[in-house]
């Protein structure tokens, strides 16, 4: 099943092309037995290409003999057919960072980061071995964007996971190392941001977020080594897997993802509060009357 592009570059949701993906892939039938992944990252840092080693979904991938520029513009969407069985949905994130928008237009990197916190069981965060540490790369203002946004969200009634994907790791710095820094800027981050006046100020990152790290190794120089650690972390999205990364519940059946969908992100568009579980209630009455009308 090809990706598809549900959200446009300018914000635009396509409610009829969400609705094809979730028919064809069966998610729409499968109550509660789907997941949904995202992938947020700078640009040009690869996140496609994770994405299909790792899922076998076909995002397009930049053509680096081009130059470096722009790939993924908006919001894209596919079905893992390396999950099947287990109704994997992927989203591809607009990598943050990128010229075409311009330094100082952040806008939709925001809504963006917010949806994906809002609508994904799990985000993972694609970051170069070489930014972890650094002040200014790449990757700080997108951990800041997406600890701030998640700050919305802090009544949403469950914990967000977190998998930090650091790519291209060097052979001489261990993953524990990488982590470790990582961990740190995450905390100094979380300190320095203004809270919500009703936000418990006592809690800490594990209070609101469930942190993964992980690595992978360049794909271009070590191939094998790459795929193989790519089925290891496609496993890790796997219900049947005990050590998987997914939530235990799931608040939205499939029947009414497109609406919670949709709905979802014309609040972020309208910059209005998103209170999830309201949200979820809503969600349900509107499904048990359309039940009643039907």
């Amino acid at each position: 099943m090809a990706a598809v592009q549900v959200i446009d570059g300018a914000g635009q949701l396509s409610g009829e092309s969400l609705g094809e993906v979730l028919e064809q892939s069966g998610v729409a039938q499968a109550g509660l037995d789907y997941s949904v992944i995202a992938i947020m990252g700078p640009q040009s840092s690869g996140k496609s290409t994770l994405l299909n080693h790792v899922f076998g979904t076909a995002f397009r991938e930049m053509d680096a003999t081009a130059g470096r520029s722009q790939t993924t513009q908006g919001i894209w969407l596919a079905c893992s057919p390396k999950l099947k069985d287990d109704k994997t949905l992927v989203l591809d994130l607009e990598g943050t960072d990128g010229r075409e928008r311009g330094e100082d237009d952040t806008t939709f990197e925001r809504q963006s980061a917010l949806f994906a916190l809002a609508v994904a069981d799990v985000l993972l965060i694609n970051l170069w071995h070489h930014d972890v540490g650094r002040e200014q790369g790449s990757g700080k203002p997108l951990l800041k964007t997406v600890l701030q946004e998640n700050l919305k969200l802090f009544n949403s009634g469950k914990k967000k996971t977190l998998v930090f994907v650091i790519r291209d790791r060097s052979s001489k710095t261990p993953l524990e190392a990488l982590a470790k820094t990582l961990r740190e800027d995450l905390d100094r981050i979380w300190g320095a941001i203004a809270k919500p006046a009703d936000f418990d100020g006592g809690k800490s990152l594990e209070d609101v977020f469930d942190l993964i790290f992980t690595s992978l190794p360049n794909f271009e120089e070590r191939e094998e080594e790459f795929e193989a650690e790519a089925t290891l972390l496609r496993s890790k999205f796997k219900r049947s897997n005990e050590e998987n990364y997914l939530p235990a519940e799931k608040p939205v059946p499939g029947s009414a993802l497109a609406m919670s969908v949709d709905r979802i992100w014309n609040i972020i568009k309208e910059d209005k509060n998103l209170d999830l579980p309201a949200h979820r209630v809503m969600v349900a009455t509107v499904r048990c009357d359309q039940a009643i009308w039907d």
